[in-house]
C-alpha cells in the first residue's frame, strides 16, 4: 500500500491526486475522507475533488475544447479611387446610371427602380431640370419640404459660408456655439404660448424619437397613443409610433405604443357632421384612455394635419378636444408639425389653426431650412424645459445642433418673416380649393379633395367606387399608367396612391399653381380614359 502523507495543505491534496495516478482509487478514497471530516454537508456532495467518496462525481467540471474556426481571409486594403473623380469634364448620363445601378440604394421601397430615376441636374424657382433638359413643376415640395424653392436666399448662402469659415462644427455637449443660442431665442420669440427650449437634431424622425423619450421621462410613464392614419418617421421608435403600412418595418422590435382612429376612419363614418365625428372620435378616444390607464399614459402625439396619410383636415373642435383630454388626464400633448410647420398651412404652425391649443411639445423639421440642409427642432414648455434643466435628456446624436445647419435655419426662418411668405399662402389658398373642387366635379376617378393653405390632395377612386389601391400596396397598370403621365405632362411629384398630394413651394404664383392644375388634369384624363376603355371594364368585372 501507498503511505498516506499529512493532507493539511492543497500541496498536500495535489500530493494525493498524482499518487492516484499510479496508485488504487480505494487510497484515494481513504484519504479524502480524512480530508474532509469536518465539512459541511454540501461540501461533502461537490467539491473540487468531487464528493466524499466518489472523488470523479462532482469533481470540479471538466470544460470541452473547441477548435478554432478557420480564418476566412479577404483583401482588406484600401482600394484604389478612379482619377475620374479629379476630372474636371462633366460626367455622361451613362457614366451616371452606371454609378448608380451599381452603388446606390435607394429608401423604403427596392432599390432596383434606380436605374428609371430622372437625373436632376438643377433647380430654379419652383421648377427642376433633369439631364434631358425637361423642365419639371415641384408639386409636391418633392416629400413636402423644399418649401422655398431651388433659388436660395442670398442671405442664407451668405450665412452657410460665414459658419463654415468661421466654426463649421461643434460638439453640443462641449461648447457653444453662438448660432446655437440665436435660434432658439429666435425660435422661443416666435413659438406660441411659453414654449421655450428647444433641441436641435438632423431631422423629423430623430426629433419625434427624442420627443416621445423626453415626454417618457418627464411623466414616468411608458405608453404613446397615436393615430393610425398617420406618419411620424422612420426610427425605431418614431416608426413605431407611426400607424401608416412603414411601421411593418420595426413594429415587432417596439413597445408602449397604443394606436387609435382618426376622426376620419378609412372604413367607417363617425357621422356626418364635423360636430359628430369630433365628439364621437373624442369618446372613443377617452374610452381608450380610461381602458388603458391614464396613470400609463405619456403623451398622445399626432400630426396637426396629418400629412402622408392624406392632407386629412381634423373637423372643428378635434384638435381642441385632445387638448382637453390630455389635460383632463394629465398627459402630455405633442404636435407633430414635421410637414406641416413653417408656414405649410397659411399659419407658423399647424396647430394655430384651433383656438388656445398650444401643445406640451412640438416637432418640426423640413421647412425650418426649406430643407437646404437637414435640420429638425423639438421644442417644449417651460415646465418641461425646467424638469430637464436638472435631469439628463436621454436623447443626443454627433451632429445634434450642426452650426452650420442652424446658420441655414437661422437666416430661413428670418426670411419667411422678413418675404412675408405666409401671405402668399394664404393669398392662394383659394386658388387651391378652386381648383381641388374644379377635378372632383370633371374627373369620376376622383372622389374628393382636401386642402389648407398651400397643401392639398386627392382620393382616386375606381368605377366601382373603391379607392384605386390601399396605400403602399403595388400599383396597378393604370396607376402606373397616370404616374408616367404627370411625368409626361411636367409634374415632379410624390406620388402615393390613391392619393395625390397637391402641395407645391410656397413661393409658387398663382399662374404656376393653376398651371400645376391644369398639367394635372392632364395626367388625371389618363386615367379616366382608362377607366372608360371597355376593356378595362370587362377585365374588372371579370
Amino acid at each position: 500500500d501507498l503511505p498516506l502523507p499529512k493532507c493539511t495543505s492543497l500541496h498536500g491534496l495535489y500530493v494525493l491526486s498524482m499518487r492516484a495516478a499510479q496508485g488504487s482509487r480505494s487510497v484515494i478514497t481513504c484519504a479524502w475522507n480524512s480530508v474532509r471530516r469536518g465539512k459541511s454537508s454540501w461540501a461533502k456532495l461537490s467539491s473540487t475533488r468531487g464528493a466524499d467518496g466518489f472523488p470523479f462525481v462532482n469533481a470540479r467540471y471538466i470544460p470541452d475544447s473547441f477548435s478554432p474556426p478557420p480564418r476566412r481571409i479577404e483583401e482588406n486594403s484600401l482600394g484604389a479611387a478612379s482619377p475620374r473623380h479629379w476630372e474636371e469634364n462633366a460626367w455622361s448620363e451613362a457614366e451616371i446610371r452606371t454609378a448608380a445601378e451599381e452603388h446606390v440604394l435607394l429608401s423604403w421601397t427596392n432599390s432596383a427602380p434606380v436605374k428609371d430615376l430622372p437625373i436632376i441636374e438643377r433647380g430654379e424657382g419652383v421648377y427642376l431640370y433633369d439631364s434631358e433638359g425637361n423642365r419639371y413643376l415641384d408639386w409636391t415640395s418633392q416629400a413636402v419640404c423644399a418649401n422655398l424653392g431651388y433659388t436660395v436666399p442670398e442671405s442664407v448662402k451668405s450665412a452657410v459660408a460665414t459658419q463654415l469659415d468661421s466654426l463649421p462644427y461643434m460638439y453640443g455637449g462641449l461648447g457653444l456655439a453662438p448660432i446655437r443660442a440665436k435660434l432658439a431665442k429666435l425660435l422661443g420669440e416666435i413659438t406660441p404660448g411659453d414654449i421655450n427650449g428647444f433641441l436641435f437634431p438632423c431631422g423629423g424622425g430623430e426629433a419625434n424619437e427624442a420627443a416621445i423619450r423626453m415626454a417618457r421621462l418627464y411623466t414616468g410613464r411608458n405608453k404613446v397613443f397615436t393615430q393610425y392614419r398617420s406618419y411620424h418617421g422612420g426610427t425605431t421608435s418614431s416608426l413605431g409610433a407611426t400607424g401608416d403600412f412603414r411601421r411593418k418595418f420595426t413594429e415587432s422590435t417596439t413597445n408602449g405604443f397604443v394606436k387609435f382612429f382618426n376622426p376620419q376612419p378609412l372604413g367607417f363614418s363617425f357621422g356626418s357632421s364635423d360636430e359628430s365625428a369630433a365628439e364621437r372620435a373624442m369618446a372613443m378616444l377617452e374610452d381608450q384612455i380610461l381602458a388603458e390607464g391614464p396613470e400609463s399614459i405619456a403623451a398622445v402625439l399626432l400630426e396637426s394635419v396629418v400629412g402622408a396619410g392624406g392632407v386629412l383636415v381634423p373637423p372643428d373642435g378635434y384638435m381642441e378636444g385632445v387638448r382637453a383630454l390630455c389635460d383632463k388626464y394629465g398627459i402630455l400633448m405633442i404636435c407633430d408639425e414635421v410637414m406641416v410647420g413653417f408656414g405649410r398651412t397659411g399659419k407658423f404652425f399647424a396647430f394655430q389653426h384651433f383656438e388656445g391649443v398650444v401643445p406640451d411639445i412640438i416637432t418640426s423639421a423640413k421647412g425650418l431650412t426649406g430643407s437646404y440642409l437637414p435640420l429638425a427642432l423639438v421644442g417644449v414648455r417651460q415646465k418641461i424645459k425646467d424638469f430637464f434643466m436638472k435631469n439628463p435628456v436621454g436623447w443626443g446624436a454627433t451632429y445634434h445642433a450642426h452650426p452650420v445647419a442652424m446658420a441655414c435655419a437661422y437666416e430661413t426662418v428670418k426670411y419667411m418673416l422678413k418675404e412675408d411668405v405666409l401671405s402668399n399662402v394664404q393669398k392662394l389658398e383659394p386658388v387651391m380649393l378652386e381648383e381641388l373642387q374644379n377635378l372632383v366635379v370633371k374627373f369620376n376617378c376622383v372622389r374628393q379633395g382636401r386642402a389648407v393653405g398651400l397643401f392639398g390632395c386627392l382620393d382616386l377612386i375606381k368605377p366601382s367606387g373603391h379607392l384605386v389601391q390601399r396605400l403602399g400596396a403595388p400599383s396597378p397598370p393604370e396607376i402606373l399608367k397616370l404616374k408616367r403621365a404627370m411625368r409626361e405632362n411636367g409634374l415632379f411629384a410624390l406620388f402615393r396612391p390613391p392619393l395625390v398630394h397637391c402641395s407645391p413651394p410656397l413661393i409658387i404664383t398663382a399662374p404656376q399653381l393653376r398651371d400645376g392644375f391644369a398639367r394635372l388634369s392632364k395626367s388625371l384624363q389618363v386615367l379616366e380614359d382608362e377607366y372608360a376603355s371597355s376593356s378595362w371594364q370587362e377585365a374588372s368585372s371579370a
